[in-house]
């Protein structure tokens, strides 16, 4: 394994994937994406779920899998398992606002995995299972720092727990393998341990 002087493996220049198209909206997962659309990119755990939650929701333009905020270029999913490229596993959502807007997104963030872990969710433990969300605006991340702080209330008194998720500048995107895109389409019985954690994102 070879890695840089922080101690992160050394990454390649090469993309692990180059193309593929969306099977729910059959949309081209690189892009270009129509202008009117915006983006997000947040990790709940597992990709796999976190993915499950958005791509059949009216609204959506293509969501995928991938590594984000973290440091090796082009990461394989094994070298982001072993902990040592500093990445997260995320989902990009490219979404048009005026169907879909961020404060419905973020309820469903914050309802369907349990935000008070810190590096894990359920069985999956290690930092590329944090909970964050990244921001390109800092009207972006107004919004996102008000709907946290109203929701560690709520989850603070059922759970008695606060809320551990990174709010943080976004960085590249790195799309994840082709076999990680839409993976419980191809694979309806796979793992996914995401589901309403029982406390009401009330926007």
């Amino acid at each position: 394994m070879n890695l840089n002087d922080q101690g992160f493996i050394v990454g390649s220049d090469i993309p692990v994937l180059s193309q593929a198209t969306h099977l729910v909206t059959k949309n081209n997962l690189l892009g270009p994406f129509p202008i009117e659309t915006k983006q997000i990119v947040l990790g709940m755990g597992c990709f796999w779920g976190t993915e499950k939650l958005f791509y059949n929701l009216s609204g959506i333009y293509i969501t995928a899998a991938g590594y984000s905020n973290g440091i090796t270029e082009n990461p394989t999913y094994e070298q982001v398992c072993s902990g040592r490229t500093g990445h997260a596993e995320t989902v990009l959502i490219v979404y048009y606002p005026n169907t879909l807007n961020l404060k419905n997104i973020l309820k469903i963030f914050f309802e369907m995995h349990d935000p008070t872990q810190l590096n894990r969710q359920g069985n999956d433990i290690g930092t590329q299972y944090r909970s964050i969300l990244t921001y390109e605006t800092e009207e972006e991340r107004l919004l996102m720092t008000e709907v946290l702080e109203k929701y560690n209330k709520n989850i603070s008194a059922v759970k008695n727990r606060e809320i551990k998720t990174f709010i943080q500048p976004r960085t590249k995107f790195f799309y994840a393998e082709e076999l990680h895109q839409q993976y419980l389409i191809k694979n309806p019985h796979g793992y996914c341990n995401h589901g309403y954690n029982g406390v009401s994102c009330n926007l």
